[in-house]
């Protein structure tokens, strides 16, 4: 897990100022007040890409076959149990004994209709790549629904759970959560696991609590947590840490996830300079990593210079680190002299534009990549994340941990820019291959011909911080950035 260097402060006064500041004039009655860093429009969005303040009451309040618990484990959800032939090519689940939103029974059929309505609105885009494994959804006796797989999909749960495969019949779903709205309040309630067809255990009701969620700027939500006003900040990124040594936050109130995803520059111009590979891999050349990771403040950060984080499943070790065995002097000297060649041939390339990121991290960002491409003789300036640019952050937790996750993130179906269809070629390839061997080869090729495009420029892995308060229960640390919002609303037994 990563640990913020400079809020290293003394435990024993983070113990005592933690559940001081979050329990000062309240009561267990009370809602949890949660805060997502985000625009305050952002809890309400709909589509097939979703904020994360949107992901949060679409999976509180329309959960699909399967869901999250606050350690980012697959549980049961609509359906309560499943099994898996020895092939792997079947998965069949049985759903639960209850009833949609509006009284219609819960039947295969319905949930069937249900499942194939959500993974169609995710067609074209990265997650709608990821389902493409599988092949038929099934409708069985009662209340069964059969999947059908082209190939084995170890993390078909974990793709199921996502909140955007949230199951919903006229827009509505089916808990666990009641969703109201009050102005730009989402307001949450646990519903009765009775009304939902599940034995209700004992003292349910009083354990459960409403819960308020609203998205702010992040200065607001880490002074209205520094002021006891909300329990649980989500949404923490690499551009607002600097913020939390600031504001004071307390040691112990700061929560990283161990995560794993892309976070670097994705090229987006195929023209000037740009538009030649070997050009694209100068930028990659010229980075200072271990430079930006003091720069970031964040201890044990860690750096990669490949597309793929090394260690995911599926990785056969045959791709590694970039430029082995040359210091950063040497790959700045040959990044310098790529950039000096196109010079003589079309004159000095203006500024690199580089869309970052409101907030002090972003400062912190652009100063270092200033640093780092000046050094070769390129100019940047930094333009907002909606405007036109050259380089764009890209800063993305993975779904699961396997290869095939980072290659459909950069395919040219995903692409902004520059990509390789060799590459997508290759990994449509391995997802058809039913050797996990020969899988493993064709993912390490993709791999190794996307390293060749030079159409990403990665930096290592992201970033993800929460605040919360000592008196908080429901909420733990996990590697996919998961903080579902039901166990946070229930007292524990």
């Amino acid at each position: 897990m990563f640990r913020p260097a400079s809020l290293l402060r003394n435990a024993l006064i983070a113990a005592v100022l933690v559940p001081t500041l979050a329990a000062c004039g309240r009561s267990d009655a009370r809602a949890v007040e949660v805060a997502v860093i985000a625009e305050p429009s952002a809890p309400f969005v709909n589509g097939p890409r979703l904020p994360l303040a949107a992901q949060l009451v679409r999976a509180a309040s329309a959960e699909g076959l399967v869901g999250f618990d606050e350690q980012g484990r697959v549980i049961p959800a609509i359906a309560d149990r499943w099994i898996v032939t020895d092939d792997g090519l079947s998965y069949i689940f049985r759903l639960r004994d209850g009833t949609w939103p509006g009284g219609s029974a819960i039947t295969g059929e319905t949930g069937r209709a249900a499942l194939i309505r959500a993974i169609t609105a995710l067609r074209g885009t990265a997650l709608g790549s990821d389902l493409a494994v599988i092949g038929e959804v099934r409708a069985m006796a009662g209340r069964v629904i059969e999947i059908r797989l082209r190939q084995q999909a170890p993390d078909l749960l974990q793709l199921l759970a996502q909140p955007e495969l949230g199951l919903t019949t006229r827009g509505n779903g089916a808990g666990p959560m009641q969703l109201d709205r009050e102005q730009r309040t989402a307001i949450l309630t646990p519903i009765p696991p009775e009304d939902m067809g599940l034995p209700q255990p004992e003292n349910w009701d009083s354990r459960r609590r409403k819960l308020h969620l609203v998205a702010l700027p992040a200065a607001e939500a880490i002074k209205r947590f520094n002021a006891g006003e909300a329990d649980v900040v989500l949404g923490g990124r690499f551009g607002d840490f600097p913020r939390l040594d600031a504001a004071g936050v307390p040691r112990g109130a700061i929560r990283l996830d161990p995560v794993t995803g892309l976070f670097g520059l994705t090229v987006t111009r195929t023209d000037g300079f740009l538009g030649a590979p070997e050009n694209r891999e100068a930028l990659a050349m010229a980075l200072d990593r271990d430079a930006l990771a003091t720069a970031l403040n964040v201890g044990g950060w860690t750096a990669t210079t490949r597309v793929v984080a090394p260690g995911s499943a599926d990785d056969n070790g045959t791709v590694g680190e970039r430029w082995p065995g040359q210091t950063l002097d040497e790959r700045r000297a040959a990044a310098a002299a790529r950039v000096t060649q196109w010079q003589k041939a079309n004159g000095k390339p203006p500024a690199l534009r580089i869309a970052l990121p409101a907030g002090p991290g972003g400062e912190v960002l652009l100063r270092q990549l200033s640093r780092d491409f000046g050094a070769i003789g390129l100019s940047v300036r930094k333009v907002g994340e909606l405007a036109d640019a050259d380089l764009r952050l890209v800063d993305t937790v993975a779904r699961y941990a396997r290869v095939g996750w980072f290659l459909n993130q950069l395919s040219c179906t995903n692409a902004r820019g520059p990509c390789s269809a060799s590459a997508d070629r290759l990994a449509s390839s391995a997802l058809a291959e039913a050797d996990p061997v020969k899988r493993a080869d064709l993912y390490a090729q993709a791999e190794a011909q996307l390293t060749i495009a030079n159409s990403f420029i990665p930096f290592g892995v992201p970033v993800r911080w929460s605040l919360v308060s000592g008196t908080t229960t429901g909420f733990a640390p996990n590697r996919w950035n998961i903080h579902p919002l039901m166990p946070l609303a229930m007292r524990p037994k």
